[in-house]
């Protein structure tokens, strides 16, 4: 296959800057910041109390179970139907009002501000379901590291840029407005970029045909044929299961070390807001240059061999902070945390999409990719809060996700013995990298 012109390449990687203030601003430092300092310690939810802190990572593990549970239906309902593009826009719009809805949430409205939380996380990780599943239709395998990584690279760069603009709001406080006010509309904020910039993407990418013509069923029995035919393939690549596997235990580390930084460094090492939001914010330049650097490696070593020499670096960090004691400690690591964030995260995208057979029903088997993360997540959040609440130690819950990153390890390793021991056809390019 060729790789689509610019202006589509463009388009789909403008999603990722529209919908990557999401995950910074609201799941990485302002709304992590802001629900702890308008919470008490114990709050009284749902008839049961919990630990502030446990409340805000059991929602955001809750509304990646919910994702996880739909997306494999509604993905292959949108390749049979052929409404990608549709079921993007649903989850873009709902995720986005949900940030614009954290404007009212303050210490009177507990239950708004879990409520739009979940569904702003619902709506993030809903909608990544569908819009990385354009990046194999879109790219031919030699680009798709590079196409990948742009699409990371312009989302921290757009993440940024809004940060910088909410913490612009917190120092000139205008209007003589107060912290918490200038927290709420950085949250209004985000709303609006997302959903603004993400017309750019809905303009400029594709729409996409159904791989059924003649429906002979409901939308839902179609998509359960579809879910039934794509596990049939999977269950025949070795080299797809095994990645598939690392990919599901390293992810418990590395999402929940992405999520949890900023509390950690709040309620552990009494970092004052200002400090974490500026270590956020160089997090995200320095993971610029992570995604393009391990883009660049793995087209010299191999995206699998690159890869496991990332997960040893997170398992190296996750050991330092359990260690760690100082301010001082807290920003060297974050330096690191930036650096093989994006890297992991972009080149994880894009082996995946190496791995999988030429196929139109590209939803259906990025749902497997995503299922595999949001499960991932779910089971590596729920572990980080239920440690936290049962020892009200931090610390533990991150040296427990040294596990996570060693059991991941192993089967990427197992991976890439499976993957030498398979013999495969000669690339008809030169410059088609060796996965």
């Amino acid at each position: 296959m060729n790789t689509a012109g610019k202006k589509v390449i463009n388009g789909w990687a403008m999603y990722d800057w529209a919908n990557s203030v999401y995950n910074l601003v609201i799941t990485t430092t302002f709304f992590p910041i802001y629900f702890l300092a308008v919470t008490d310690e114990h709050v009284n939810f749902l008839g049961k109390r919990f630990v502030n802190s446990a409340l805000y990572n059991y929602t955001m593990a809750a509304a990646f179970l919910l994702v996880a549970i739909a997306s494999p239906i509604l993905s292959s309902i949108s390749d049979t139907r052929g409404n990608k593009k549709s079921f993007l826009k649903f989850f873009t719009i709902m995720g986005s009002i949900s940030c614009a809805a954290l404007f009212f949430f303050d210490k009177n409205s507990l239950w708004l501000g879990v409520l739009a939380f979940m569904l702003a996380t619902m709506g993030y990780c809903g909608g990544l379901v569908f819009y990385n599943s354009y990046l194999p239709e879109i790219a031919a395998p030699e680009d798709r590291d590079r196409i990948s990584a742009r699409g990371f690279s312009m989302g921290y760069i757009g993440s940024v840029i809004l940060q910088l603009i909410g913490f612009a709001l917190i120092l000139i406080k205008p209007f003589g407005l107060g912290d918490d006010k200038l927290v709420q509309i950085t949250f209004l904020l985000v709303g609006v970029w997302w959903l603004g910039f993400a017309q750019i993407t809905f303009a400029t990418l594709p729409d996409t045909k159904g791989t059924i013509s003649k429906h002979t069923g409901s939308a839902i029995m179609e998509g359960f044929t579809e879910l039934r035919k794509v596990y049939a393939q999977v269950k025949t690549m070795p080299v797809l299961k095994r990645f598939l596997r690392g990919f599901f235990f390293y992810s418990m580390g590395v999402q929940t070390v992405m999520m949890a930084a900023t509390i950690f460094g709040s309620k552990v090492l009494h970092l004052p807001s200002d400090k974490l939001i500026g270590t956020v914010v160089i997090i995200q330049v320095v993971a610029i240059a992570g995604a393009w650097g391990m883009a660049r490696l793995s087209g010299i070593f191999g995206n699998l061999r690159v890869l496991i020499g990332v997960v040893l670096l997170w398992i190296g960090i996750c050991i330092a902070g359990y260690k760690m004691q100082t301010a001082m400690h807290f920003y060297l690591l974050a330096t690191a945390v930036g650096l093989v964030m994006g890297g992991i995260q972009s080149l994880s995208r894009s082996t995946y999409a190496k791995l999988m057979p030429e196929t139109k029903d590209t939803a259906s088997f990025f749902s497997y990719y995503d299922v595999t993360e949001k499960l991932s997540i779910v089971i590596g959040m729920f572990s980080f809060a239920y440690i936290d609440d049962i020892t009200n130690d931090m610390r533990n819950s991150v040296l427990a996700l040294v596990v996570f990153f060693v059991i991941g390890l192993v089967w990427i390793i197992s991976a890439l013995l499976k993957q030498q021991q398979t013999p495969t056809p000669q690339p008809r390019r030169k410059e088609e990298a060796v996965i």
